[in-house]
């Protein structure tokens, strides 16, 4: 009898604590406003619970890289980070932003990161963000690529000098444009080769060009670093850029030489495992469609990690993408890197 008696004690004292919470949070007298900061206990408990969470969940995140540290990845993320993360965190040219100290928790100083959490961690945070703390997820879900791109930004961002860091994040000057100032910061002005962070977009097909960035901008392909650059260009900037790069030199329709496996792969497909021709696409002829792009002179690194995300379908855009997630499917693994290799002209 006094075990019940007890229990429907305990109940009750549940219900009226609730009921006491509820009203409290009704009343509207808890202060909430960011100027009064968080309790010193409230703000341990929030750090203490977040670091466990990014402990915890670290285990799930992929083995980095092992090229992670490479200063393509750490100069493919310099530009976002300065458009997307510097006005909150600050960057080697600027103090934490002033709003940003008046934010409750305020945004860290970055440049200790790199000696706080582990790669995984810091993995686990730039793709997924943390609530209730303004940080938010990767703009685009799926792409791993990008993210570990930031993680190693970030654990370079501690050595970075001033000068190291405008020369990533803001490339070269480009005047009376700011249009194409804010794409010359990652592509420079002629959209040629990028050491392997960027594809090349010079002699790209103008049609393959802006429907690109349309697609971008509406979300149809995913990327967290372009999605930020484009989405506020309008229709008559799309075809500027589009034309402005298309216009210059870099890739082309004439197929690279060799003649390996690759090579086979390109001019003849692979028939036994129902795989066209690359060429019978993106090759010269005259049935080419020019919203299909060219593949000669690109990036081989980004050829073979374009090949990958289409095999994961993690890489859409066009009416055309379908098609080309099913043959990536169908290629061996072992055939994407020479194939992008071949196209880049640095393979047989």
């Amino acid at each position: 009898m006094r075990i019940v008696v007890t229990g429907r004690r305990l109940l009750l004292g549940l219900a009226v604590l609730g009921g006491a919470g509820l009203l409290l949070a009704w009343s509207g007298i808890v202060n909430i406003g960011a100027s009064t900061g968080h309790w010193q206990i409230t703000n341990w408990a929030l750090h203490w619970g977040m670091r466990n969470y990014v402990r915890t969940y670290a285990w799930f995140e992929p083995e980095p890289p092992a090229d992670l540290d490479a200063e393509r990845l750490v100069r493919r993320a310099a530009g976002h980070f300065e458009t997307g993360c510097a006005f909150c965190h600050g960057s080697p040219l600027m103090p934490t932003p002033v709003e940003a100290r008046h934010m409750t928790p305020p945004p860290p100083r970055l440049t200790g990161s790199a000696d706080k959490w582990t790669p995984r961690e810091l993995s686990r945070i730039v793709g997924h963000g943390v609530k209730y703390t303004g940080m938010p997820a990767w703009p685009a879900r799926g792409r791993a690529d990008e993210v570990w791109a930031m993680v190693g930004f970030l654990r370079a961002l501690p050595q970075m000098t001033p000068e190291r860091y405008r020369a990533l994040a803001f490339g070269p000057a480009v005047s009376g444009d700011p249009v194409l100032e804010a794409c010359a910061r990652c592509h420079g002005q002629d959209g040629g080769a990028a050491g392997g962070a960027f594809p090349v977009i010079g002699g790209q097909s103008e049609t393959y060009l802006a429907a690109t960035l349309r697609a971008f901008r509406e979300g149809r392909r995913h990327g967290g670093f372009m999605q930020l650059a484009v989405e506020r260009l309008t229709d008559e900037d799309v075809s500027r850029l589009a034309r402005h790069y298309a216009e210059r030199p870099g890739l082309s329709d004439s197929l690279p030489s060799g003649t390996g496996e690759a090579a086979g792969i390109a001019r003849n497909g692979l028939p036994q495992a129902d795989v066209p021709a690359c060429e019978s696409c993106h090759g010269a002829s005259a049935r080419r469609n020019p919203a299909i792009p060219r593949l000669a002179g690109q990036d081989a690194g980004y050829l073979a990690a374009q090949l990958r995300l289409m095999r994961q379908k993690a890489r859409g855009g066009s009416a055309h993408a379908p098609i080309m997630q099913k043959i990536a499917e169908r290629l061996p693994e072992d055939s994407l890197d020479p194939l992008a290799a071949f196209y880049a002209g640095t393979g047989r």
